[in-house]
């Protein structure tokens, strides 16, 4: 009895140190992984920066090289939230309009969008009426949208708000609508067996299931509405990224257009991370 006491005993203490052992190899394989992606995004963007080099040195530095977009960069970044007046601001408040611009058409596309799809999603015959018109209007452009807005709401600003949220809606609506359509037959006599209510259904089966299927939806949308806004801005004028673009150009500043043009692609790429690092919580997969 007293050996397997001592055995008990040591097994016991062993467990600790087993459970820290496997703890401590999880978290060098997670660095070992983050080390290597980071060395591939580096081999990247070396390689992005070696092309851009060669195109400027092909085009005679008419498309100006890195290290002179670099100076430039750096001179935007030093007061970034300056305000001279309204043709005159800094590139971080021209950059903080614009998401502002695109998280308001975003939210209301996203209102309309997630009901919509679910509607869809659960009643066949609404989804055979109005999926055939989601197709018309959904490869249009938002540059065809803007006028209509414009003379819809009589302001530029409203007027780029509403093709953000006219173009964005459409991924969110159709990936949940297709969530809903694939619930499987046992999920709904689970709801039948236990007498849920309409509310307890879609709030216990509906929404849970379909869930992974709308923020892949919301992510596709906010993806779609950051590359929106660009063109919107340049239309509508006055503040913003897409504006700065614009007024970079007719100030023949290739510096200050290509700066922006990095910057808006490290916001979209942030954005993009954000809503997959949601969507990998919600994901049945995980």
């Amino acid at each position: 009895m007293e050996a397997v006491s001592n055995q008990a005993a040591i097994a016991l203490d062993e467990a600790p140190k087993s459970a820290i052992s496997d703890r401590m190899s999880s978290l060098a394989d997670s660095l070992k992984s983050s080390l290597a992606s980071l060395g591939f995004a580096a081999l990247g963007m070396l390689t992005l920066v070696g092309i851009w080099w060669l195109v400027s040195i092909v085009t005679k530095n008419e498309i100006p090289t890195p290290a002179a977009t670099w100076e430039v960069f750096k001179t935007l970044l030093e007061d970034p939230f300056y305000d001279a007046g309204p043709n005159d601001k800094g590139i971080g408040l021209q950059l903080w309009s614009s998401i502002v611009r695109v998280f308001t058409g975003f939210g209301l596309g996203s209102l309309v969008a997630i009901p919509l799809g679910l509607l869809l999603g659960a009643n066949d015959f609404c989804r055979k009426v109005f999926y055939p018109i989601i197709q018309i209007l959904k490869p249009v452009s938002p540059l065809a949208w803007f006028p209509i807005g414009l003379m819809s709401f009589q302001s530029a600003e409203k007027a780029t708000i509403f093709i953000i949220f006219i173009t964005s809606l459409w991924p969110t609506l159709i990936n949940t609508a297709f969530g809903v359509a694939s619930l499987p037959q046992d999920h709904k006599n689970v709801a039948k067996v236990f007498g849920f209510s309409t509310w307890q259904y879609i709030t216990k089966i509906l929404l849970p299931f379909s869930l992974p299927h709308i923020i892949t939806g919301l992510r596709l949308s906010i993806g779609v509405a950051w590359l929106v806004i660009v063109a919107g801005e340049m239309l509508s004028g006055g503040v913003g990224i897409g504006f700065f673009v614009w007024d970079s150009w007719n100030a023949l500043s290739l510096e200050k257009v290509i700066s922006a043009i990095l910057i808006i692609g490290i916001v979209g790429l942030l954005l993009d991370r954000v809503f997959t690092a949601i969507e990998n919580k919600v994901s049945y997969a995980k």
